[in-house]
């Protein structure tokens, strides 16, 4: 299975911005990663086949995941972006555990930048 994601750029706190994730193929439970300078990669939510959703706490409230099974797409709204949301985003699919992120397939990653 093939992961794009797509929808990064730069916006100033307060804003909102859209993530998306083809998927390839079908995929079962999915999920959002996020990886800023200097640190650890973090999980940010994941999403399973049935649409049951999971947040980090520092997410909770202000992102949502969504999916359409349909056209293998996973998205992510993110409202009321922090500067500390700046990070490289990642999609991940199916995984041995859904929070720990150990997953089988990953995609590339795209920028988010939340500034001034």
């Amino acid at each position: 299975v093939q992961l794009q994601a797509s929808g990064g750029g730069s916006v100033q706190p307060g804003g909102s911005m859209s993530l998306s994730c083809v998927a390839s193929s079908r995929t079962y439970d999915m999920g959002w990663f996020r990886q800023a300078p200097g640190k650890e990669r973090e999980f940010v939510a994941a999403i399973t086949w049935s649409s049951r959703s999971f947040y980090a706490d520092s997410v909770r409230g202000r992102f949502t995941i969504s999916r359409d099974n349909t056209i293998n797409t996973m998205y992510l709204q993110m409202n009321s972006l922090r500067p500390e949301d700046t990070a490289v985003y990642y999609c991940a699919a199916d995984p041995y555990e859904l929070v720990s992120g150990d997953y089988k397939f990953w995609g590339h990653g795209t920028q988010v930048t939340v500034s001034p």
